[in-house]
C-alpha cells in the first residue's frame, strides 16, 4: 500500500507544481491547494496506514499497542485539511474579487497594476510595458 501512496503523492505534487507554474491565477490557487494536499498525504503515510488496529487504548492497558495506527499524524492531517480548506476558500474569494476589479487574471497584468516604479517597494525592472 505504501508504494501506491508514494505514487499518488508524486502525482499530486507533480500536478500541483504544474498548476502552480501556470499563467492563470485560479490554476495557481488550485496548484497551491494540491501541494497542501500532498503535504497532508506525506504526514498521513507516517501514521502507518497499512494497519487496521485503531489507535484506542484498551481497558486496563497503560499504552497504545505497538501495531496500532499513530493518532498524532491523523489529528495533524485533520487539522491541516480544515485550515487548508479555509485558506483555499479565502484565496478563491480574493482571486474572484481581484479578477472582477482588474478585469483579468494574468499575473503580468496584475504586477503592472502595482504602485509606480518610483515606489521603493516595487523594483524598477518590473515596470508596466
Amino acid at each position: 500500500m505504501t508504494p501506491l501512496l508514494l505514487l499518488v503523492i508524486s502525482l499530486v505534487v507533480s500536478a500541483g507544481v504544474l498548476l502552480l507554474l501556470a499563467r492563470d491565477l485560479f490554476r495557481q490557487i488550485i496548484g497551491l491547494a494540491m501541494l497542501g494536499s500532498a503535504a497532508n498525504l506525506i504526514v498521513f503515510t507516517a501514521a502507518r496506514p497499512g494497519t487496521l488496529i485503531p489507535p484506542v487504548i484498551e481497558a486496563g492497558a497503560q499504552q497504545l499497542a505497538a501495531t496500532a495506527a499513530n493518532p498524532l499524524p491523523q489529528a495533524l492531517v485533520l487539522t491541516a485539511i480544515v485550515i487548508g480548506f479555509a485558506l483555499l476558500c479565502f484565496a478563491l474569494a480574493l482571486g474572484a474579487r481581484l479578477v472582477r476589479d482588474q478585469a483579468g487574471s494574468d499575473p503580468d497584468a496584475l504586477r503592472a497594476a502595482e504602485p509606480a516604479p518610483t515606489d521603493p517597494v516595487k523594483p524598477a525592472e518590473m515596470e508596466a510595458p
